[in-house]
């Protein structure tokens, strides 16, 4: 999925940088691969127009046009995702945890970003998660050393970039 030009870059990027970036990626694919689906979707409907009449057709229509909808709200559901990705600077660190954080617990590791769910970055699974997911809330304003509790399970956090 990684481009051989995109993943060199990486190398020479900060840990942070480098999830950073991969999330980037991985939202233009998810954006890239839905508009195909949509196109396809498109095109074979346009065909399907000009050969076809009645009832069992107008009904494949109208599914075809709720499907077509479905696929422009996954889009701009992903790019209001990128927004949000594009406005967080890799590069800035705090102490506390906040929108941008990348975040090492003894259970794993969360990029405070969107919620897109699990990214691999050599080998390493990190859990790219909204601010406002119940887990998020958990961590926000949070620091190395404290614990949290959720779900009836401790963490500690390790590590704050």
């Amino acid at each position: 999925m990684l481009k051989a030009y995109n993943y060199f870059f990486i190398l020479l990027m900060t840990l942070k940088e480098s999830i950073h970036q991969v999330l980037r990626i991985q939202l233009k694919f998810r954006i890239d691969e839905i508009q195909n689906i949509l196109d396809d979707l498109l095109l074979s409907g346009s065909r399907d127009a000009k050969s076809s009449a009645g009832d069992k057709h107008e009904t494949g229509v109208a599914m075809a046009q709720l499907d077509q909808e479905k696929l422009r709200y996954q889009i701009y559901e992903f790019q209001k995702m990128e927004e949000i990705v594009q406005k967080i600077n890799p590069s800035k660190s705090n102490n506390r945890i906040k929108l941008g954080s990348l975040v090492q617990t003894d259970k794993g590791w969360f990029y405070i970003s969107v919620g897109l769910g699990s990214l691999t970055f050599k080998e390493q699974v990190i859990f790219a998660i909204n601010p406002e997911a119940p887990f998020g809330k958990a961590l926000i304003e949070k620091e190395k050393g404290d614990r949290i509790h959720f779900n009836g399970v401790e963490s500690i956090i390790l590590q704050v970039l």
